[in-house]
């Protein structure tokens, strides 16, 4: 049963989700949060490492998530059921978007669905930023945890970093080894 739950859970994300894995993410929480596979915190720590491995983002996440909740055929189900929209719909796309892209449909469909990426986009930045920032919620004691200090140190610099045009791969590695350096010494 776990297996069918997992894959329909991930295909109803795959399938309702546009704008990628980031865009993914509030549905991503919700659904696994509502199911009781993973807390919060849990899912923010995976974001961090499914951002470091190789792989479409809602990729890993559904892959870690039914590995955790149902073994190797969990994350089987689950990955299938994430890519399976995607696959299907951008067969048919392929097909029919030359003819039809310059449709006034479909050029309003686009042009209202960008936006509402945006926004879901933006709602998981401050999700997972509120849990990384503040994660036992806002008080005044956070500002004298060393850790959020690190924590905003490292977001500044590599904020900076990506506007500077430094890849991406070494804001990922310098980022990691800085939090490693800074758990080792706080």
């Amino acid at each position: 049963m776990i297996y069918l739950e997992l894959f329909l859970t991930f295909l109803k994300i795959g399938a309702f989700t546009f704008g990628g894995g980031y865009a993914m993410l509030p549905l991503i929480q919700a659904e696994v949060i509502a199911h009781g596979w993973m807390q919060q915190e849990a899912i923010i720590d995976f974001i961090a490492v499914s951002e470091s491995t190789p792989g479409p983002f809602a990729v890993n996440m559904a892959t870690y998530i039914g590995s955790e909740t149902g073994g190797i055929f969990g994350s089987v189900c689950a990955t299938i059921g994430v890519v399976l929209p995607s696959f299907v719909i951008i067969l048919i796309v392929a097909k029919c978007f030359e003819k039809f892209k310059q449709n006034k449909v479909v050029k309003g469909c686009m042009s209202g669905l960008k936006p509402a990426v945006v926004g879901l986009i933006g709602s998981a930045v401050i999700t997972v930023a509120a849990t990384v920032f503040v994660p036992s919620g806002f008080s005044f004691n956070i500002f004298t945890n060393i850790s959020f200090y690190v924590s905003l140190v490292i977001f500044a610099l590599s904020l900076v970093a990506a506007f500077k045009k430094v890849h991406p791969i070494i804001i990922i590695s310098l980022s990691a080894v800085a939090g490693i350096l800074c758990g080792y010494l706080v």
